[in-house]
This record gives C-alpha cells, sequence and structure tokens, in this order.
C-alpha cells in the first residue's frame, strides 16, 4: 500500500506494558473472578503488549482505555494493517536489548520501511543492588549500545524507515507521589505505604529501582542526574550519527505533558503509576502517552507517519473491519 510502514518497539517492561492486577491484592475486591486473567497474566511475564502505548491493539480489560501509535498509524493509512512488533523484555536496558534486537522481524529487501521506537526507559539506571550507583549504565556505555543497537538495524530495516529514541524518565515522581500513599495491600486497614513497600523490596534486594523508590533524596536526585545525561547521550546521538537506511530522531519521555493533560482531565498524578509495583506507568499514562508522541510527530516530523491514504474508506469497505486490529 502507499505509504505503509510497520512499528517496532524496543523496550523494556514498561513499553511491553508490565501490570499486576491490583484486585488480585486489595482484600475488598478479591473474588474468583479477580484471578480469571491469571494464567494468561503468568505465560506472559505479567506483560499486556497488547493495550501498550506503542503496539496496543485490543480494548483495555486492565483499566483505563486503549490508544497506540499502531492503531492511529492504521487509522491514518489502513495500509498499515497488521504490521508490528514488541520486543520489550522486563530489564531490558541499552546493554541486553542488543541480544534481544535480533528477533526483529524485518527483511531489507521485501519488506515496508518501520518506524523503530527505541526506549530503556528506566533500567540503565534501575536496579536494585545495594550500591545502585556502581551498576548504572555510564554515558559512554550508553552510546556504544545504542551505536551497534543502530549499526544493527541498519543491516535488517529497509530502506526510508526511521527510529525514534526515546529519552530516559525522571523517576523522582514516582517517590513524589505515591510514598505516603496506601498500597493496594493496605488499603483496608490503612496500614501499609508505598514507602514501607518500597523498604520491603530494597531489603530483599528485589527492588526495581534502589536509585528511585527510596526515602534518600540525595540518591533520588543522583539517579535523575544519571538519567539526564544517559537521555542526552541519545539526543547527541540523534544529533550527530547517521544511518543507510533510516533518520533518527530523539524526544523526551512525555511524562509532563502526561501529567498536564490527565489533571486536565480531572485525574490524579499518582493514577498514571501502576498501583501495585509502585513502578511502571499506568495503561492511562500509556494511552495519554501515545497521543502527546504522535502531536510531537505530527507537527515535527510528519515525514515518520506518512501521508494520509485517501483510500481508507475503499480498503474498509472491500476487507471490512477483519477481527478489530
Amino acid at each position: 500500500g502507499a505509504d505503509s510502514q510497520g512499528v517496532v518497539l524496543l523496550g523494556d517492561s514498561a513499553g511491553a506494558h508490565f501490570h499486576i492486577p491490583p484486585e488480585w491484592m486489595t482484600v475488598t475486591q478479591m473474588t474468583a473472578k479477580s484471578f480469571a486473567n491469571l494464567p494468561m497474566a503468568f505465560t506472559d511475564e505479567l506483560d499486556w503488549p497488547q493495550f501498550s502505548e506503542i503496539t496496543g491493539f485490543l480494548n483495555s480489560t486492565i483499566g483505563g482505555w486503549t490508544d497506540s501509535l499502531y492503531l492511529r498509524l492504521r487509522r491514518r493509512n489502513r495500509c498499515n494493517h497488521r504490521d508490528l512488533q514488541n520486543i520489550s523484555q522486563n530489564g531490558g536496558s541499552s546493554g541486553n536489548l542488543l541480544s534481544l534486537i535480533k528477533s526483529l522481524a524485518r527483511n531489507q529487501l521485501l519488506d515496508n520501511p518501520a518506524i523503530v521506537i527505541y526506549a530503556t526507559i528506566g533500567n540503565d539506571v534501575c536496579n536494585g543492588n545495594r550500591d545502585t550507583l556502581a551498576h548504572m549504565t555510564t554515558p559512554k556505555e550508553m552510546h556504544s549500545n545504542v551505536v551497534q543497537a543502530l549499526q544493527y538495524l541498519d543491516t535488517r530495516l529497509p530502506n526510508g524507515s526511521h527510529v525514534i529514541l526515546t529519552g530516559l524518565v525522571d523517576g523522582r515522581f514516582l517517590w513524589d507521589n505515591l510514598h505516603d500513599r496506601y498500597h493496594p495491600l493496605g488499603q483496608l486497614n490503612r496500614d501499609v505505604t508505598y514507602r514501607q513497600i518500597y523498604s520491603f523490596l530494597d531489603c530483599l534486594q528485589v527492588s526495581p529501582c534502589s536509585g528511585w523508590l527510596t526515602p534518600n533524596e540525595t540518591l533520588r536526585n543522583l539517579t535523575s542526574e544519571r538519567a539526564l545525561q544517559l537521555s542526552n547521550v541519545l539526543k547527541e546521538i540523534a544529533r550527530s550519527e547517521k544511518f543507510a537506511h533510516f533518520d533518527v530522531f530523539y524526544m523526551d519521555f512525555p511524562l509532563r505533558q502526561t501529567t498536564e493533560e490527565w489533571q486536565k482531565m480531572g485525574g490524579e498524578p499518582w493514577q498514571l503509576i501502576e498501583p501495585v509495583d509502585g513502578f511502571h506507568p499506568s495503561q492511562i499514562a500509556a494511552a495519554l502517552g501515545t497521543s502527546i508522541t504522535w502531536q510531537k510527530a505530527l507537527h515535527e516530523w510528519p515525514q515518520v507517519l506518512g501521508k494520509e491514504n485517501p483510500f481508507n474508506d475503499q480498503i474498509e469497505a472491500v476487507f471490512k473491519d477483519q477481527g478489530g486490529h
């Protein structure tokens, strides 16, 4: 089809849309029905890419709503049908994405171009180690990892593809908005706050992010400082590196705009965070993030999204809905 292209996400657990249903833990909501999705959730390592920000295609059953780059591209051009790949992994960082990226399904000569979103939102600074700062990716390592990933993509992506590098998040948002709120486990008796959950996970050395989920403000600031340095590496790569088969863009992680947008709709910032782990972006955050990314691309890099297909209505008339995705 005219201008048609696929969507590929290279990411971490946020990109895969990690979610533990809060009704598994909130005593007042617990019924047999609450656990109906348990087998599927565990097989997918608690990831729900079918509702995610980049590759979501099903109506959300986990609260919020689904809006995704894939669905918007499909509406813009009906030829972009079922051409999506979510290569995300819980714990995905710039380092371990180098092996994960090999599962990219794209034939350089025969396939349509792709829009690749590279989004390791936190794992280059997030770990559960005692000496968390020593285990963070350095700017030098980040540069090397990302350039290697892009060089690999240059051997796989068809001509005319696009890569968008997403900056790291400023995770101070998590502590600031959650630490004194009750966790689902503590909602009934008002006895367990996120501050306690974070300390408990840290004590077991299984915290998803010792640098941000901590009462130590200095450490939270240092973690954000490193995240900013790594985002600047990505920004610099987008500015200075050139590749044969694609162009490279950079965008900040849209947390501030997402929060503003949600507050305009009457929401609270804490609702943008997954309630059980107190760490990942929620379904609402993912859906709102989509529209912010889309608007940015539309205004600043319209070539990435391709033209609107004038034959959309005819395509729909001939092929019908095909199950909606």
